[in-house]
């Protein structure tokens, strides 16, 4: 908890230690302070510069090297010769009578009063035995139980005269108890212990951390809690969220600006920093929580401390007695056990079950770029500075001069955020091609068309209103692949980012004619003759798409029902369940309307859903299988580029036609890549995504769309007839948890597996290993790429020998995962 910060800056109710210790003073009258400073002085500086907030005066004497309790009080020598002074520890928590305190001093007319406590362990404090007048006779550091002749210790809490600064030694390691007491009181001087009947609880361990929270929630120490109580023993600040829907059981403690989601449920002894975040499901009870920490749904944490700024992902949970240093993170459905420590900027993977300290290293550091890009939480994983940071990085490893287009989604964090990123990459030298909204396809194409060195979007993650993805583009306007990621990650680890000079800051444009230049080529290069009594339906999903598909429709003469088509920016990604619910619509309406089809986008119109005449929802699979056997029937040759797990009922689709299939590895490159090759004429993912090579080799879901329109009006089938006609796939696919430490041996083992079996079998390692049977079955295993998962996909005859040939290798995946 003190590995970065020093401890009187450790916040009980929400506030540092030391500040608890002035407002103490000030309530007694004492306003001018010296504060003797030595580890990490300058964080005690900054936050509480010259006292002014606090209505005090505030001094710094520091310390070069440590010089013991009375040391430091010589060392602030020239600001207490005139006067009377008080010393008192800034990380003890206490309101004893400091007023009475100094009455009993004047009154016994003593060179020095030492504020005593009575306690029942006092094996770790310092012991003084009094007389009945309460002058001191004797003084114990550190006794055993066997030179225990008292309860009352020593607090730290001194009223002193000036010419006891005469007794210390100047420049000189020095202690009050066990070096200038014990030499003042055998010269006879007048030295007197004040018990105190007051709160006091030296803050020294974690144990005495979870007490003094506690004690301050119960109101057993007299110390200011900010906000207003809400009810008996929940105390809110005022600029606190709380849904009505969460669950308060006090004491409690929840600070400015955090918000408690609904369903939340925060238990007796909990608090809640400053700008902290709880969603729904979490649960709280005895957790001390620090500032601008973020708790996903369904956290659970009991009996905890949590450092400032670390994340907590859904599902994480944290048990008795665990300290989680600053800024780290644990990430989904870890478990932290009891007593464990985990320090400051580490990360846990998600699934782990961490039973010993994390001191050195991360368990499970993730990589910065996902399968979507650079993706998380907005305004916890994704701030405006990781996006400056980021963007300084890419700009970094690009040539100074260079273009970069940028866009994002219609919501309103992609807006904010994208600020920075141009911000960011200007200050780096890279002139900002800037399409404000614009559809994904959009602008890769721009990336392409401009001859820019690349291309950033920003979106909200699908499915994930609450995140946001960076999507970073070569010159290509493909993702990044792997080596250009590492070579940013590095760069962006390192943070040696390059910087313009003043005349080199870069410029800002704003292309004038993007959507028409797109739609333009694009209609120039997809065949759409035939098209103009057809009738369709047109989901744009509140997204980017609806800024294009006017100008397209427009200019083919298609009838089109559209719905949805404005830009959402306060739904600007969906549910499961709201996807379900417009599906269920655009069936409707197909239907209804006797259209040829209806398509739904997803927001930034890279992805499409299909639906037939019937008004029947194609799956993202069928959908595969449909488009590729309308591509190939009208072809009658050349090639697609398909992922490796796709169903084998694809290849009996290509060989009817006369086309060939080239397997790629699942990578978003890998598919783009293959599709940039000579005599490719068709390629998609399996997950709506689909790739019109005469366009372009990114997916695209506009000229998807576009190229169905006129393959649907020139056959003769129907989308149903030709789903009917397309055997039924036999695939199962599961997911096996398996820590990062054991995918190398899982893979090991499944490869030694597949080679000792290796007649009638083929072992393709285009991505994982895939186990190919003579008999047409397959299974392939693949180890994710972002996630401490093995995923296994089997395709056989029917699904019995599907599922059976999935659980023969799930035994050998679980047995290696071990």
């Amino acid at each position: 908890m003190t590995a970065n910060q020093p401890k009187p800056l450790l916040p009980v109710a929400n506030r540092p230690i030391m500040e608890h210790v002035l407002r103490l003073l000030k309530r007694h009258g004492i306003t001018e302070t010296v504060v003797t400073l030595q580890f990490l002085a300058a964080l005690v500086r900054n936050y509480f510069g010259d006292g002014d907030e606090l209505g005090m005066s505030l001094q710094y004497a520091t310390e070069d090297v440590p010089l013991g309790t009375a040391g430091s009080v010589k060392n602030a020598e020239d600001r207490l010769r005139d006067d009377r002074f008080l010393v008192i520890s800034g990380d003890a928590l206490t309101d004893i009578d400091l007023t009475d305190m100094i009455r009993f001093h004047r009154e016994n007319s003593a060179l020095v009063t030492i504020g005593l406590k009575r306690v029942p362990n006092p094996l770790e404090f310092g012991i003084i035995i009094v007389d009945d007048e309460g002058r001191v006779q004797r003084f114990l550091e550190k006794p055993t139980w066997g030179q225990v002749f008292s309860d009352t210790v020593n607090t730290g809490i001194y009223i002193m005269e000036p010419e006891v600064l005469d007794a210390v030694a100047a420049g000189e390691p020095v202690d009050w108890s066990s070096d200038v007491f014990p030499a003042l009181l055998d010269r006879g001087a007048a030295i007197y212990g004040y018990v105190a009947d007051g709160y006091w609880e030296d803050v020294g361990t974690h144990d005495s951390y979870f007490k003094a929270q506690a004690d301050a929630l119960s109101g057993r120490v007299n110390l200011e809690i900010g906000g207003f109580e809400l009810s008996p023993g929940v105390w809110v600040a005022d600029s606190a969220s709380v849904d009505p829907d969460a669950v308060l059981k006090g004491p409690l403690l929840i600070g400015d600006y955090a918000k408690v989601e609904a369903g939340a449920e925060l238990r007796e002894y909990t608090v809640l920093g400053n700008n902290a975040v709880v969603r729904e499901g979490a649960f709280l009870h005895r957790a001390v929580v620090h500032d601008n920490v973020y708790l996903g749904p369904g956290a659970h944490l009991r009996g905890c401390v949590v450092g400032k700024s670390t994340d907590i992902m859904a599902g994480a949970r944290i048990e008795e007695n665990v300290v989680i240093g600053d800024e780290c993170v644990i990430e989904p459905e870890a478990y932290v056990t009891s007593g464990v420590k985990v320090y400051p900027f580490k990360t846990i993977e998600a699934g782990a079950v961490v039973n010993t300290s994390v001191i050195w290293e991360s368990r499970g550091q993730r990589n910065l770029f996902g399968p979507r890009g650079v993706s998380g939480l907005v305004n916890v994983e994704i701030t405006a500075e990781l996006c400056v940071r980021l963007a300084s990085a890419y700009a970094t490893t690009l040539k100074k001069g260079e273009y970069v287009v940028t866009s994002r989604d219609c919501s309103l964090a992609a807006r904010a955020l994208k600020r920075a990123v141009i911000g960011a990459l200007t200050a780096g030298a890279i002139n900002v091609l800037d399409l404000e909204a614009a559809p994904l396809p959009v602008t890769r194409f721009h990336t392409a068309r401009e001859s820019a060195a690349g291309g950033i979007t920003l979106r909200t993650t699908p499915g994930d209103p609450q995140s946001v993805d960076i999507v970073i583009m070569d010159g290509r306007g493909a993702d990044l692949p792997p080596a250009a990621q590492r070579k940013l990650e590095r760069v962006f680890s390192r943070q040696e980012f390059r910087r313009a000079f003043p005349g080199e800051i870069a410029e800002l444009t704003y292309p004038a004619r993007a959507v028409e230049d797109y739609t333009h080529e694009l209609l120039r290069h997809v065949d759409v003759g035939d098209v103009r009594d057809m009738k369709v339906v047109v989901d744009c999903a509140g997204g980017t798409s609806s800024l294009v598909l006017p100008t397209l429709l427009g200019r083919v003469g298609v009838e089109v029902l559209t719905v949805n088509a404005r830009l959402d920016d306060v739904s600007p990604t969906e549910t499961l369940a709201e996807r379900r619910r417009d599906l269920q619509r655009l069936s409707e309406l197909v239907s209804s309307s006797r259209a040829a089809f209806g398509v739904r986008f997803d927001p930034v119109g890279e992805r499409i859903a299909l639906v037939d005449e019937m008004g029947q929802l194609i799956n993202d699979e069928r959908s595969l299988l449909v488009v590729l056997d309308l591509v190939a029937a009208e072809r009658r040759g050349g090639q697609v580029a398909l992922p490796v797990t796709t169903t084998r009922v694809a290849e009996q689709v290509c060989r009817f036609h006369g086309v060939q299939v080239q397997w790629t590895s699942t990578a978003l490159d890998a598919l783009t890549s293959a599709a940039a090759g000579p005599d490719m004429i068709f390629a998609a993912d399996g997950r709506g995504g689909f790739v019109v090579p005469e366009f372009s080799p990114a997916i695209d879901g506009l000229a998807s769309f576009m190229r169905l329109l006129g393959l649907v009006a020139r056959t003769r089938l129907s989308l149903s007839q030709i789903d009917a006609r397309i055997p039924e796939a036999k695939m199962l696919k599961r997911t096996i948890p398996t820590p990062w430490a054991a995918k190398g041996a899982v893979m090991r083992s499944v490869i030694e597996a597949a080679e000792a079996e290796h007649e009638g079998r083929r072992i393709d390692t285009t991505d994982g290993v895939r186990v190919a049977h003579d008999d047409g079955s397959w299974v392939l295993v693949l180890p994710a790429a972002t996630e401490p998962v093995t995923d296994l996909w089997a395709e056989a005859g029917d699904m019995d020998g599907a599922q059976a040939l999935l659980e023969r290798w799930a035994r050998i995946v679980e047995q290696a995962a071990m």
